[in-house]
């Protein structure tokens, strides 16, 4: 019996996986096809808003409404949402200043946050 993991997708790795994009490495779809609805996919709630916020500025284009291609992303029972919680919150903060140059957006912060402590139902 295989131990249960947590397996949290950043916004690129959703994209590729949702738009079938040869991106995605043959290791990351093999983890992905791997989710069931006891073992599932984890998406940031800050992911739904990076995507919105590209679409709205027109950096990236959907090929449905992205009302629709929200909700399919975290459809259940294969994906559920994470929040940013108060202790998500605090960890952003408590990131060293030496955080790596390309990763010190607050969505990408809240990424490293959220990875550095494994989901929970509550978010």
């Amino acid at each position: 019996m295989r131990a249960t993991r947590r397996l949290l997708l950043d916004t690129h790795i959703l994209l590729y996986w949702l738009g079938r994009d040869p991106r995605l490495s043959v290791e990351q779809a093999g983890l992905i096809s791997e989710a069931t609805a006891d073992d599932p996919l984890w998406v940031a709630d800050i992911s739904l808003w990076e995507i919105a916020t590209l679409v709205s500025l027109r950096r990236l284009r959907l090929h449905t409404p992205l009302r629709d291609w929200l909700e399919a992303a975290v459809a259940p029972p294969l994906v559920r949402r994470i929040g940013i919680s108060p202790t998500v919150a605090a960890q952003v903060a408590q990131l060293p200043d030496t955080f790596p140059r390309d990763h010190r957006r607050p969505h990408h912060r809240c990424h490293r946050a959220h990875a550095r402590r494994p989901p929970t139902d509550a978010g």
